[in-house]
């Protein structure tokens, strides 16, 4: 079985199955005492087939719905090494506290994200990603998506976030654009590596966490048009910086801190004055090492956001001036005038401290040692009490962490931001501190469980009341399920007009020394009528306990109005702001530095702080659509694949799963307005088989009627074209329901509904694609035929230009031919014309007529020999003796008269006048005498002497050819 199959749902139904959607009559979590023996048979027949708990990966399909019931499947899936299960709009995870070889692989990765439907395979942290990706494609309203991921303290938020980050950049990558290649990884290799820097400096091992976030931030993953990542932005909240001087009992410090003790090298030890042995007093447990310590990661991470070796210097000069400034410790002067003494062996921490922090050592021990006072224009020095030194020491190192860190998330903004043209949507990862209780908590705490309080009531107030009070409105007939509101223990904390944050701030700005007992009266008596805070009366440490919906918690008043407060010393700013370390003078000389110094007691105090960044948080969440991830811790100790029913039930019970698998089983989690309804999903009735019944859809309609009666028309089309089985038909019909304003869809129907416009676009796309594949063939063909007869026309005027040419050149050849021949002819006539005859009698003529031998040694002066036809005629003959047979004696004699031969026996000599004298040319036939010249003849461009042994070629040949 491939993997892809074994991920799929094995079980029957759906998130809604069974529910109608007239009288949504479904069973509720609070019975009539009268029911309740029937519940326990019903909770009892499901939990006697224990085998088949494990295949129940979406909680909707649990029958009855009771926390027993959650309970057992939660922990037969936990037994099985199944942590992840749906429970109607949320995610349940349960934390394995182990690595899990290949469940977050690439290959997991891809196979999620390339499924048609990602809802058909096992619940998954990468299913609810991809639904957030894919409604940024499908661009429902509202587009922008937010993943809020949410639990205790060690349930795996950090790690589920992480996984969140590496799976949207691993996606928002995979694109074939080439351009955009090298851009994408970019970025999406400096979004991954801003975690291990902001986990190093803003998280911490806990006693319920090893690697707990100290912190709180808001990742907007920043896609483009074609839902590539662009960039990505940092908001963080209250970052809880007295963990750098005042660990509490068995925790440690950041993890920065241990990772510079641990991966640094000895020339690093030297540099930052840390010896190997020494130990520091704000570094407990310094002996115990957990995964996060690793330096080596962190630096690489730094230089591939574009921190150089430089500021790297500086940052870590920092860090280890900080561990030196905490081993210094003052001891009360004896002279109550006179500032405190530094302890002996402090001293040397002291100058070591400054050195570092490239300030002056004196005035550094000045700063911590005195405080200046001012009265009017005039300024007072007065010595600082053993306390007070040690709160500005204190003070010190918490404002320089707190600017680091914000320097930091400035960078990494900057470095991994894209500008606002280049993105137009953006997918949010919310990772904030879970809900904390330990044996003493105090102003952090209290702001931590406050901004849980928030999210649980964000929860409540867009799922579980939210969408029960639409329901009635729209016309549903509904049952309400009852659930947690806590509401009022918000009221309690920031309620107007008083609260505790009120009464904190009232506190605060007042110009005295906070008494813990004076504030604990003023809490009784301005909150003694809210329910969720009480006190004990006996208890000798000041406190009030409020009731958070995941719990009651002791609050600590003693040191919480200070901390509220968060003075500074302006001298140790103006110290900080003459500093020869670059980057620590930039992070106080910038203008919210100075209006700190400058506002005194009218600076926001943390907690308005806090509640202000809170509320900004809160409109992102509202604007967007959230997908919400519940982290279950099964143990408090952490250890692997243990599963305690006490501790999951408690905060199953705290975060509502139960009424949230009421409401996900009986509801409908998709609403779409009417009009975006008919506009997005109106061509399925156009282009529909059954499509006679249903007229045009306008989307622009303003009859809320009109838009109601194409809606019915769409769907009844939508049930008639999926499933023409009336049983299927009323199935479907329980997957949808018409309001009077919106339409309520299951997941189920929304997935069929998307599948058949789909379907449909599809079917356009392919029309559209044979439309222009025809009109391109066809334009292909006019073409090709246009450039056929083209190219014959172009042929054909090149072959009657070239047979132009030809008949022009010919006439020119044939006109200089025949002037040639006519002045040839015009020159034989005359040289024939004006030759005189000879005289017979003066020179002896010997005529050879026919065949035969003649001798002619009896001729004793030259004589003209003559052989016609050929009208050779040689003049002035030399003498002549030869001996000539009478067979073709007149070629011979042509052939003598040529050429110069010797004889074959070398007893005779033919000598012709062309040596001496030269025949000028044959021409034609002699008419009568003949008259010769001696220019430009024929036979003096023939070879005439040529050798016996070889061949006659040239002029001579051609004379050979024509007399033999």
């Amino acid at each position: 079985m491939s993997s892809a199959e074994e991920r799929r749902n094995v079980g029957a139904g759906h998130r809604n199955g069974g529910a109608a959607v007239k009288g949504f009559a479904h069973k509720r979590c609070f019975l009539d005492p009268s029911l309740n023996d029937s519940l326990e048979g019903d909770v009892q027949a499901f939990l006697t087939d224990e085998d088949q708990l494990h295949t129940y990966d979406d909680l909707t399909k649990v029958n009855p719905v009771t926390p027993t019931t959650v309970l057992k499947c939660l922990q037969a899936r936990y037994r099985v090494k199944v942590f992840y299960t749906n429970a109607g709009c949320t995610l349940v995870a349960l934390n394995p506290f182990q690595p899990i070889p290949d469940l977050y692989s690439l290959d997991v990765m891809k196979e999620y994200h390339s499924a048609a439907q990602p809802q058909e395979y096992k619940p998954h942290i990468f299913i609810v990603a991809e639904e957030a990706y894919r409604n940024v494609r499908g661009q429902l309203e509202p587009v922008n998506q937010s993943l809020v991921v949410s639990g205790e303290s060690g349930a795996g938020k950090t790690w589920t976030s992480r996984c969140l980050m590496k799976y949207y950049a691993t996606v928002a990558a995979s694109s074939s654009v080439v351009k955009s290649q090298n851009t994408v990884e970019r970025i999406e290799r400096r979004v991954l590596d801003s975690n291990p820097i902001m986990e190093a400096f803003g998280n911490a091992c806990t006693l319920r966490n090893n690697n707990s976030s100290r912190f709180g931030k808001y990742i907007q993953l920043q896609l483009d048009r074609c839902q590539l990542l662009v960039g990505a932005s940092v908001q963080t909240y209250l970052l809880e910086k007295t963990r750098v001087a005042c660990q509490p009992a068995n925790e440690r410090n950041f993890h920065i801190f241990y990772q510079m003790m641990k991966g640094a090298t000895d020339e690093q030890r030297k540099e930052w004055k840390m010896p190997h042995g020494q130990r520091f007093v704000w570094l407990p447990k310094a002996e115990i090492t957990v995964e996060e310590d690793c330096f080596h990661e962190t630096v690489e991470a730094m230089v591939h956001l574009g921190i150089n070796k430089e500021r790297q210097r500086q940052i870590f000069w920092i860090l280890a001036g900080l561990l030196q400034l905490g081993n210094v410790n003052f001891s009360s002067s004896a002279d109550e005038s006179q500032p405190c003494d530094i302890e002996e062996q402090s001293q040397d921490f002291l100058q070591r401290s400054a050195e570092l922090l490239c300030v002056p050592a004196v005035e550094l021990q000045r700063c911590l040692r005195v405080k200046t006072l001012k009265a009017g224009k005039q300024s007072v020095l007065k010595p600082c009490p053993q306390a007070e030194c040690s709160m500005r020491r204190d003070c010190l190192a918490k404002v320089i962490y707190a600017h680091l860190f914000e320097w930091l998330v400035t960078f990494i903004n900057n470095s991994i931001c894209a500008d606002k043209s280049t993105w137009c949507n953006f997918i949010g990862v919310l990772d904030v501190y879970g809900f904390e209780c330990f044996q003493v908590n105090n102003l952090e705490q209290l702001c931590i469980n406050y901004a849980n309080e928030k999210l649980q009531q964000h929860f409540v107030a867009h799922y579980l009341r939210a969408q029960q009070e639409e329901y009635v409105s729209e016309g549903l007939q509904w049952s309400f399920v009852k659930y947690q509101d806590n509401q009022s223990c918000l009221d309690l904390i920031e309620g107007s007009p008083v609260s505790v944050f009120s009464l904190l701030n009232e506190a605060s700005r007042l110009n005295r020394t906070s008494d813990a007992k004076t504030f604990r009266v003023r809490l009784e008596k301005e909150l003694c009528n809210n329910v969720n805070i009480s006190w004990d009366k006996f208890s000798e440490v000041p406190h009030f306990t409020v009731a958070h919906y995941a719990g009651k918690v002791n609050y600590q008043i003693q040191g919480m109005v200070e901390k509220n407060k968060d003075p500074v010393p302006p001298e140790l700013i103006g110290l900080l702001q003459k500093s020869g370390n670059s980057l620590l003078h930039l992070m106080f000389t910038d203008n919210e530095t100075e209006n700190l110094t400058t506002k005194g007691l009218s600076k926001v105090t943390v907690v308005s702080k806090f509640k202000n960044s809170l509320e900004s948080l809160m409109k992102i969440l509202h604007s967007t659509t959230p997908h919400y991830t519940r982290c279950i811790k099964p143990n408090p100790n952490c250890k692997p694949l243990t599963f305690q029913k006490e501790e999951v039930v408690m905060q199953l019970e705290a975060c509502g799963i139960v009424e949230t698998i009421h409401i996900s089983a009986a509801g409908f989690p998709i609403r779409i307005p009417f009009s975006s309804f008919i506009q997005r999903y109106g061509l399925i009735a156009k282009y529909s088989r059954f499509s006679s019944e249903s007229c045009c859809v306008d989307s622009d309609a303003d009859n809320s009627d009109m838009l109601h009666q194409e809606v019915e028309k769409l769907l009844r089309v939508v049930s008639q074209d999926q499933a023409l089985d009336p049983s299927h038909r009323e199935k479907h019909y329980s997957w949808v329901h018409c309001g009077r304003t919106k339409v309520f869809l299951t997941q189920t129907m929304l997935d069929l509904l998307e599948g058949q416009r789909k379907k449909i676009l599809s079917q356009c796309a392919f029309s559209i694609q044979c439309c222009w594949l025809r009109y391109q063939r066809r334009r292909r063909h006019v073409c090709q035929t246009s450039a056929t007869l083209i190219q014959a026309a172009v042929r054909s005027w090149l072959v009657r230009r070239q047979i132009r040419r030809w008949n022009r050149a010919a006439a020119v050849i044939q006109n200089t031919w025949r002037k040639w021949r006519d002045m040839l002819t015009s020159l034989a006539e005359v040289e024939l014309d004006d030759a005189k005859d000879l005289v017979e009698d003066d020179v002896p003529t010997l005529n050879i007529s026919q065949r035969g031998s003649v001798q002619l040694s009896t001729i004793q002066e030259p004589v003209t020999v003559r052989g016609w036809p050929m009208g050779l005629a040689l003049a002035s003959a030399p003498s002549i003796t030869v001996s000539l047979t009478a067979t073709g004696f007149q070629k011979m004699i042509s052939m003598i008269a040529s050429l110069n031969l010797p004889s074959k026996r070398g007893e005779y000599k033919v000598e012709t006048n062309q040596y001496t004298q030269g025949l000028a040319s044959i021409r034609a036939q002699p008419k009568g005498s003949v008259k010769l010249h001696y220019r430009r003849s024929p036979l003096l461009y023939a070879d005439r002497q040529p050798d016996l042994k070889c061949d006659v070629t040239g002029f001579n040949e051609i004379l050979l050819e024509k007399t033999l």
